[in-house]
């Protein structure tokens, strides 16, 4: 396994039993993933990228295959240390924002902080990244009187506040329009530089597609492209 390669997917299957028989969501994916890169994860809703963004979030096992992050093999991973790994080396970004509604911006963020056992400098981390998101003057609003895309700005922040060397964010721009979706996107691209993590992506936005340094294409649970890096190396 290459040293800048954060994540490796080998041969990713995963199945789940239903009335009508077994249903194969993932059907043997690979990739591999370079450190400080953003990764756009296409496909149509039922297309498995959900299911494959939860299991590279070491919130689902495959059925079969390996995953690699940071050179570790998570299948190897009691339930406590994968829990540890999400709470240190893991952010999250979802559709659905849920900003805690009683705190105000910089509350939020601090409290993602006290979450991840982080004790020293809580504040000052907290109004970097807002500043960082373009929200150092929004730092005291609440949610309430923010706009959707500044909710989801504090979300990005409150996901990377903890310094996670993987960012994982299903679906960030679909309830946004199309210039706030370019603009979250563009945020991304600028923080795989200045904070160094990588970033995975998932979307069905075909006008997001030259954003990523790599595009990863679902569809049915199969892998429809092989990322460059890969078919360079066959």
């Amino acid at each position: 396994m290459a040293e800048n390669n954060i994540i490796v997917l080998e041969d990713i299957r995963r199945s789940f039993p239903t009335a009508a028989g077994e249903f194969r969501a993932l059907k043997g994916i690979n990739a591999k993933i370079p450190e400080g890169s953003l990764v756009i994860l296409k496909g149509r809703s039922g297309s498995g990228k959900t299911t494959l963004l939860n299991i590279i979030g070491a919130l689902d096992n495959p059925t079969s295959g390996k995953v690699y992050l940071e050179d570790r093999d998570m299948g190897k991973f009691s339930d406590r240390r994968k829990e540890n790994f999400r709470r240190t080396k893991l952010g999250y970004v979802f559709q659905s924002v849920s900003l805690i509604p009683t705190m105000n911006a910089l509350q939020n963020v601090e409290f993602s902080l006290r979450l991840a056992g982080i004790r020293r400098d809580r504040e000052k981390r907290a109004i970097e990244c807002l500043k960082m998101v373009g929200l150092g003057g929004r730092i005291k609003h609440m949610p309430a009187e923010m706009s959707g895309g500044e909710q989801q700005r504090v979300a990005i922040a409150r996901a990377i506040a903890h310094r996670p060397s993987i960012l994982l964010a299903d679906e960030p721009t679909a309830e946004l329009d199309s210039a706030m979706a370019a603009e979250v996107t563009k945020l991304f691209q600028e923080m795989t530089k200045k904070e160094g993590v990588t970033i995975i992506m998932t979307t069905h936005d075909v006008g997001l597609m030259d954003a990523g340094d790599m595009v990863i294409e679902l569809e049915g649970g199969e892998q429809v492209n092989v990322p460059k890096e890969a078919a360079e190396e066959e």
